[in-house]
């Protein structure tokens, strides 16, 4: 029999068999085996142990009900599949594939069986060839056309499945570029719409564009006066934003950077908004955060640019 899964391939599809209901092991069991036809069934000792490996690495959990424990897949595990997205639907044409294979095997050895019979029953035409075809004879033939049958029947099953699966990875496929394609675009769009908020924001946003950025940056030509001398001494929310070293700490890297930098922007944006909302935001704020703003602007240019 060809293998039916790649290394750590079953793992990756009992987290999705999880992600669509909670389900006890015999079920997962059960479910497998439909999902092959009836051509292949996992043991007990192949999903059992996997189960309790996936609830040890906290991407599953388990409930006892019935005596039995019934398993739903965790956030993390969640975040796994989302991750692994791709791998998943080149994992659902490898499972049609191997369908295909099984079928092929069992086609094979029913050729082979059939290729017996008759043998079989040519050498017993032989041996009685003047008598009278009896009811044994009888049984023989039929038996050749419901294997004969039952091979067209699973051939026909396999190919449907074969074809059906190819169509659903393909589309998994161009789905997964499209979102990654509108990712990239809602990133900058996010970019372009912060830069046009640092030129029309109020006061509170200047103050904390500045505490995030680094503490501003020192303003120059006309926009100098009042405004820079209010920027030499910090005003109390930009003092409090300095003081809050661990900003944002809590979003951990995603390992995609512009992930990333899209939540940090999320994060200022509703910060500064709320804020605003809070404390309200005047004609004088307006004017000493826009010039403190363009300098943030061009810092944060300079450091995209330079990455």
């Amino acid at each position: 029999m060809p293998p039916v899964f790649a290394h750590g391939r079953l793992r990756l599809y009992l987290l999705k068999l999880l992600d669509e209901a909670p389900r006890h092991g015999y079920e997962v069991i059960r479910l497998l085996e439909e999902r092959f036809q009836g051509l292949y069934a996992p043991s007990a000792g192949t999903v059992y142990p996997r189960l309790a490996k996936l609830e040890a690495e906290g991407l599953v959990t388990y409930a006892t009900e019935g005596g039995r424990k019934v398993y739903s897949i965790t956030e993390a595990g969640r975040a796994e599949l989302a991750d692994r997205s791709g791998e998943l639907a080149d994992l659902e044409l490898e499972i049609r594939d191997s369908v295909t294979e099984l079928a092929a095997e069992i086609r094979n050895d029913v050729r082979g069986a059939a290729g017996d019979l008759r043998r079989e029953m040519r050498a017993a035409a032989s041996a009685s060839a003047t008598q009278v075809e009896d009811e044994s004879w009888k049984a023989a033939k039929e038996e050749l056309r419901k294997a004969r049958q039952e091979w067209k029947e699973q051939a026909r099953r396999a190919k449907d499945e074969s074809r059906r699966a190819r169509e659903e990875a393909q589309q998994a496929r161009r789905q997964a570029k499209e979102a990654q394609d509108r990712a990239r675009e809602e990133v900058q769009r996010i970019a372009v719409q912060l830069q046009e908020q640092f030129a029309r924001s109020g006061g509170v946003l200047g103050s904390l564009a500045g505490a995030w950025l680094g503490g501003g940056a020192t303003q120059s030509g006309p926009s100098a006066g009042p405004a820079a001398g209010a920027a030499a001494a910090p005003s109390a929310p930009a003092a409090d934003a300095e003081a809050d070293a661990d900003w944002a700490e809590d979003l951990a890297p995603s390992g995609d950077p512009a992930r990333d930098l899209d939540r940090l922007l999320d994060r200022f944006r509703d910060e500064v908004r709320d804020a605003a909302r809070d404390h309200g935001v005047s004609s004088a704020q307006v004017a000493e955060v826009r010039a403190g703003l363009a300098a943030a602007a061009a810092r944060l240019r300079t450091t995209l640019r330079a990455g």
